[in-house]
């Protein structure tokens, strides 16, 4: 599938269809949220190991074209990586958004821009700048790998990775997930109960009697 296809039906799935669809795509530790709710990234991965330093981060950014998400391993919490100047001109520059493994600041000013950051936490203070920057490089986040030019997709419920190919085969699946459950929900919010579309009694019946039944909605 050519990547500009792959990219623009990325853009309308949710990160919980396409791990259903696929679970062979890498979930991001759980404590990276969104600096604003209800955004949705997608994007090419780039990457820095800040070691508790700025520099690997400045550097990326220097680096970065449009169309790039950056993720940094920032190496600590104790402080911000990026904030109000930092995140502008990542958006000035075109990227699709920020991966923050640490904190940003500038809330605030952050949460103005249209392109959506995820981060750890907040902090007012930041790391210095005087280590040689380390970036292109495959992270570790928490024991999830990342590498640089896979796929990232990101939305409240977290941030996913995969190669072109993990994406490119859980798209078709995604996409179906999605119709089933909108009509899924439009039935129950025109007054059928979930009990209604799903098979739930057969599924007790099936695990009472050792079975291994399979919950499913329909």
């Amino acid at each position: 599938m050519p990547t500009d296809d792959l990219l623009a039906r990325l853009e309308h799935l949710s990160t919980t269809s396409l791990v259903d669809a696929s679970p062979t795509l890498r979930i991001l530790p759980p404590a990276l949220r969104p600096v604003v709710a209800g955004r949705h990234l997608v994007g090419r991965v780039v990457t820095a190991k800040a070691n508790r330093d700025l520099m690997s981060v400045i550097h990326a950014l220097r680096q970065s074209e449009p169309g790039d998400v950056l993720v940094v391993d920032v190496g600590g919490d104790e402080r911000a990586v990026a904030g109000e100047l930092f995140g502008t001109e990542a958006q000035r520059r075109g990227l699709r958004g920020l991966v923050l493994f640490g904190r940003s600041r500038d809330t605030a000013t952050l949460a103005k821009l249209s392109m959506p950051i995820w981060s750890t936490g907040f902090a007012p203070n930041a790391y210095p700048a005087r280590a040689l920057p380390e970036t292109g490089v495959a992270l570790s986040l928490d024991g999830v790998d990342v590498v640089p030019g896979e796929l990232v997709v990101g939305d409240d419920d977290g941030v996913i990775v995969g190669s072109d190919d993990e994406f490119g085969a859980a798209v078709d699946a995604a996409e179906a997930i999605e119709a089933r459950e909108k009509g899924l929900q439009a039935r129950m919010l025109d007054g059928s109960t979930l009990f209604d579309v799903m098979n739930y009694e057969e599924h007790l019946a099936a695990l009472r009697d050792g079975r291994p039944g399979g919950l499913s909605f329909g």
